[in-house]
């Protein structure tokens, strides 16, 4: 039966149940498997190899490779790529994929625009954790529609780093990602408990979807397996960004994938916390470096093996 499935959706595309929706709805996150078909697997898996072989000409991180402590010419070490849509051209192809397309447009409309991207890669043993967090903190909007798909380069098992979500937690309070006054990209408020959270797994080609608001992080990868994940921001074409984005409209309408471009901003009554002041450049992972508590994991440091 999960064959005939598969084979079904390949052929016609994913179609998302009632159930799938309202489970999004109300939990804030989903994982759809058997999204993209296995040769447009083998197509993500080969550019992004070319793309850690192309890593070992490097000693410091830039804006394509954020590196790894530890990473080397020998013993390449790649923790993201960097805006990979406008790297590649096979990448590029993932923000107009129609079954991708069709996912999302079930859960935030027709009318939609991509924004960032990356390929975070924790790599078997060292894979580094990424903190606690919500995306809605980083860049706050108009409205809240506003989702990130991960594309799985692997199967993302509980054993190798899975994202780690907080069901709900999307319809809570936006919580301070601030340490002594500056932006440092994770949740800081002594008040936060990640208790309930759960692992989201997924097959090698298969996608999760969570909402911008969604308090999510992930541990370091101590398995022997690697975890790759093509991460694509999409949202709502009526959703503005309250922080200047510093595109252009002509570029922010070069982005819409689907449907048409609107100057009429929907406005929703939200909480927001603007991400000021922070320091420019540097990833994530970088901002995270200042965080003196950490919840999820020594970052930049390599852990162990499972025995």
């Amino acid at each position: 039966m999960r064959e005939i499935k598969r084979l079904f959706w390949m052929k016609f595309g994913v179609m998302l149940t009632t159930d799938q929706i309202k489970a999004f709805q109300t939990k804030g996150y989903l994982a759809v498997d058997n999204v993209i078909s296995q040769e447009e697997l083998k197509e993500l898996r080969a550019v992004t190899e070319e793309f850690v072989e192309r890593s070992r000409e490097i000693e410091e991180s830039d804006d394509t490779f954020d590196l790894e402590p530890g990473h080397s010419s020998r013993s390449p070490r790649l923790r993201r790529i960097i805006r990979p849509v406008s790297k590649h051209r096979i990448y590029e192809k993932y923000v107009h994929h129609q079954s991708v397309l069709d996912i999302v447009e079930k859960l935030i409309g027709p009318n939609l625009r991509y924004h960032n991207n990356k390929i975070n890669m924790k790599n078997p043993g060292h894979g580094s954790a990424v903190e606690w967090h919500q995306d809605w903190a980083f860049y706050p909007h108009t409205n809240d529609d506003l989702l990130e798909v991960g594309i799985a380069l692997d199967d993302v098992t509980e054993g190798n780093g899975p994202l780690l979500v907080i069901p709900g937690s999307h319809k809570g309070e936006v919580w301070d990602h601030h340490q002594d006054g500056l932006f440092v990209g994770a949740v800081t408020d002594p008040r936060f408990d990640p208790k309930g959270a759960v692992p989201l797994t997924v097959k090698a080609g298969g996608i999760t979807l969570h909402h911008v608001r969604m308090l999510h992080g992930s541990k370091p990868n101590t398995s022997d397996k690697s975890r790759r994940m093509f991460f694509i921001g999409f949202y709502a074409v009526d959703a503005w960004p309250l922080i200047p984005s510093g595109q252009s409209l002509e570029e922010m309408d070069n982005c819409i994938v689907r449907g048409q471009p609107s100057l009429e901003p929907r406005l929703k009554e939200l909480p927001v916390r603007l991400s000021l002041p922070r320091v420019e450049g540097g990833s994530i992972y970088a901002q995270q470096e200042k965080l003196r508590n950490s919840l999820l994991g020594s970052r930049g440091q390599n852990v162990p093996k499972k025995s």
